[in-house]
C-alpha cells in the first residue's frame, strides 16, 4: 500500500475510534470508482466516516439531508428565470460535488430518492431537457437507518443496486468507547487533520486499481458464486453481472490496499459480504440483507480455487 493511502486509513482510524476495516472496506469502494451506502442505528458515526473521507481525500463535498418533503429539485437544482438576460439560468443543486452525503436516505419519498439515480449511474442529470455534467470524480455516500425504525422508505431493489457496497459500522469496542467519551470532539479533530490525499492522486491511484490483475480462476470463483445464487431455492433472486462486476472490483481495490497487483480468492472473500448483502434476499424475507451465517454458508459452498 502507499504511504499516502496508508496515511488516509490511519487518520481515518483515529477519528473513527476501532473500526479499520470498515474505513478500509469504505476506501476500497471509492477507490473501485464506486458508490457507498452506510446502513446502521443513528449515533453510530455514519456521517462522520463520510465526511472524514471527503477531508482527507480533498474532495469537494456537499451534504443533503433527505427528509419526507424532500423534492427532486432540492437535490439536482431549479432553473430560474433570468429578467436581465431574458432566458431560464440553471442553477446547481448540492448534488453537484465531487463527494455527496445523501443522510437518511430511506427517510425521502421514492421520487427524491430516485433524483439520484441518474447521477449514480451516468455522472450526470438531465433537467428541462438539459444534460449537465457532474465533477469528476463524482460519488455518493449514502447513510440510512435500519427499515424497522419509523418514516423510513425502502430503498428498491434498482436503486440498492447502483450501491457498489453496503457496510454497517455497529458500536465501538468499550475501550475504543472509552477514549471516544473522555476524548476530543471528532469534528473538531477532524478540522486540525491535513488532507492526505491531493490533486490527481486518488483518479491515479483508481488507474491502477483498474490495472490489478484477475486470474481466470478467480474469474470463474465469481461466476461460480453468481450460478450458487440463482441456483439455490435459498434466495428470492439470484445475482445479476453487474454484481459480478463488483465483486471484481471491490476485491482489486481490497487487493490494491494490501499491497498486491494481483487478486487473490482471499480478496474476494473479504469484499463479498459488502457487495452483495444488499443485493440478496433470502427466499421469504421482505427484507433486504442476510446475516452473517447465511453469508459463511454461501461462501462454504463454493469450492475455493
Amino acid at each position: 500500500m502507499s504511504a499516502e493511502l496508508q496515511k488516509v486509513i490511519e487518520a481515518a482510524g483515529k477519528i473513527l475510534l476501532g473500526k479499520q476495516e470498515v474505513v478500509k472496506l469504505s476506501l476500497a469502494c471509492l477507490l473501485a470508482r464506486g458508490h457507498l451506502l452506510i446502513e446502521d442505528l443513528p449515533g453510530v458515526g455514519k456521517t462522520t466516516l463520510a465526511h472524514t473521507l471527503a477531508h482527507l481525500l480533498g474532495l469537494h463535498y456537499q451534504r443533503i439531508q433527505f427528509t419526507s418533503d424532500l423534492l427532486p429539485s432540492d437535490i439536482i437544482g431549479v432553473s430560474i428565470y433570468e429578467r436581465d438576460e431574458q432566458r431560464f439560468q440553471f442553477h446547481p443543486g448540492p448534488v453537484f460535488a465531487q463527494l455527496v452525503l445523501a443522510d437518511e436516505i430511506n427517510r425521502a419519498t421514492p421520487k427524491a430518492q430516485s433524483a439520484l439515480l441518474e447521477a449514480m449511474e451516468e455522472h450526470q442529470v438531465t433537467t428541462d431537457g438539459q444534460t449537465h455534467g457532474l465533477p469528476e470524480p463524482f460519488f455518493v455516500i449514502a447513510t440510512q437507518n435500519p427499515s424497522h425504525q419509523v418514516g423510513t422508505f425502502p430503498l428498491p431493489e434498482s436503486q440498492l443496486d447502483r450501491f457498489l457496497m453496503r457496510i454497517r459500522i455497529g458500536y465501538p469496542e468499550r475501550v475504543a468507547e472509552r477514549e471516544l467519551l473522555i476524548g476530543e470532539d471528532r469534528r473538531q479533530m477532524l478540522l486540525r487533520t491535513p488532507v492526505a490525499l491531493a490533486g490527481q492522486r486518488l483518479a491515479d491511484y483508481q488507474q491502477q486499481v483498474s490495472r490489478v490483475h484477475v486470474a481466470e480462476a478467480l474469474i470463474d470463483y465469481c461466476q461460480d458464486i453468481l450460478a450458487f445464487t440463482r441456483n439455490s431455492p435459498d434466495y428470492r433472486y439470484g445475482l445479476s453481472p453487474r454484481a459480478g462486476l463488483a465483486i471484481l472490483q471491490g476485491a482489486r481495490a481490497w487487493a490494491f490496499l494490501e499491497g498486491r497487483n494481483l487478486v487473490l480468492p482471499e480478496d474476494l472473500q473479504a469484499v463479498l459480504p459488502a457487495t452483495v448483502e444488499h443485493r440478496l434476499q433470502t427466499a421469504g424475507d421482505s427484507d433486504n440483507g442476510l446475516g452473517k451465517g447465511v453469508m459463511t454458508d454461501l461462501l462454504r459452498s463454493i469450492p475455493v480455487p
